[in-house]
């Protein structure tokens, strides 16, 4: 899309022209991540996060009965420094190892450029079809990936419901206006009645088809999704769009491409979705809670024993920003969606 011609978006349109442009996408042109970039997600914190998580990963396959054959798919890698701590804790589980396959699924070709930096190609499968993954049991890993996808958004308004949409002028000027929308139509496209009980609506019609295919492949091929980003469990749907420029927030209509387009999960919505597919049951916590069962404060202890007082204090200092109530250990959800039949609840 040029940037010289003027149009009218809707948000979830606009966010991902934004976002995924070839030519002015935000996460097609720049390494976010870090102190260097606009924000930093858990495993970059603290690599104890990504051994928890490899943990429970494991422990996930072994209550599968441990498949000689078994996908872990990673969904949005990001820089790839989940993965590669995954990959060096699996090492300590040979049996493990050989019996899997680890995938990245990825819309970025500029993030698939680092991550393949970091990461031994040997090992690892790049993806960008959810599709061409192979058909035997599976564990999907989404950290912060839902929260990057593109969202629509509906306020009612005497008993009418109007969608946003973005106006382009020249010289890179954008402007918000809204437009009456056909909700039940809508509705029946996406096949759930979003709009019960609510007055505002913000969702991801590509995320609910994530989650539509993951849950499809878990119901066909045995397995589960493990969900970990920002949100909240209200039954109210609220506003949480926002950007993000070097970790500080920023004008979302601003300097378009170069921030970073997010929001807070509606956890109750995605619970909701998964239940209405039939055959699944879902879990939802804290991170804080999830990280403490899975014994994070314990592992910490271990491996500061010996260190000296700057290095056991930046550990602990890593840790807080995990698992505290003020800093992501409440913001954070972990949503653990499987097969009803599986009774696997670690960390939960």
């Amino acid at each position: 899309m040029k940037l010289n011609k003027r149009f009218n978006l809707s948000l979830d349109k606009f966010i991902n022209f934004a976002l995924y442009d070839k030519k002015h996408g935000y996460y097609m042109k720049k390494n976010p991540f870090g102190k260097k970039g606009d924000f930093t997600t858990a495993p970059n914190i603290s690599r104890l996060f990504s051994e928890m998580i490899a943990i429970w990963i494991i422990s996930f396959w072994e209550s599968l009965g441990s498949p000689k054959k078994f996908n872990v798919v990673e969904m949005g890698a990001g820089n790839g420094e989940m993965m590669k701590i995954l990959l060096e804790s699996f090492q300590n589980f040979p049996f493990f190892l050989k019996s899997s396959n680890f995938i990245i699924y990825e819309k970025s070709s500029f993030l698939v450029k680092i991550q393949k930096k970091k990461l031994n190609k040997k090992k690892i499968i790049w993806i960008s079809k959810i599709d061409k993954i192979e058909k035997i049991p599976t564990i999907f890993i989404a950290n912060e990936f839902f929260d990057s996808i593109a969202i629509k958004q509906f306020k009612k308004n005497n008993n009418l419901w109007f969608e946003k949409f973005i106006k382009f002028e020249s010289k890179k000027k954008f402007f918000y206006f809204e437009k009456e929308t056909n909700i039940k139509k809508f509705e029946k496209k996406i096949n759930f009645k979003i709009s019960k009980n609510q007055d505002f609506i913000e969702f991801s019609e590509m995320g609910l088809n994530y989650l539509v295919k993951i849950s499809k492949f878990i119901k066909k091929n045995s397995g589960g999704l493990l969900l970990i980003d920002y949100g909240y469990t209200d039954k109210k749907m609220k506003n949480t769009l926002q950007a993000i420029s070097n970790h500080k927030f920023a004008n979302i209509l601003d300097d378009v491409g170069n921030v970073d387009i997010t929001h807070n999960i509606s956890f109750e919505l995605f619970r909701k979705f998964t239940d209405q597919m039939g055959g699944l049951k879902n879990n939802i916590t804290t991170q804080k809670k999830f990280l403490t069962k899975m014994g994070i404060k314990q592992r910490a202890e271990i491996i500061s024993q010996n260190l000296n007082f700057l290095n056991k204090a930046d550990i602990y200092y890593r840790l807080n920003r995990l698992i505290d109530e003020k800093q992501m250990g409440n913001l954070f959800k972990v949503m653990f969606v499987k097969n009803k039949k599986n009774n696997f609840k670690l960390g939960f």
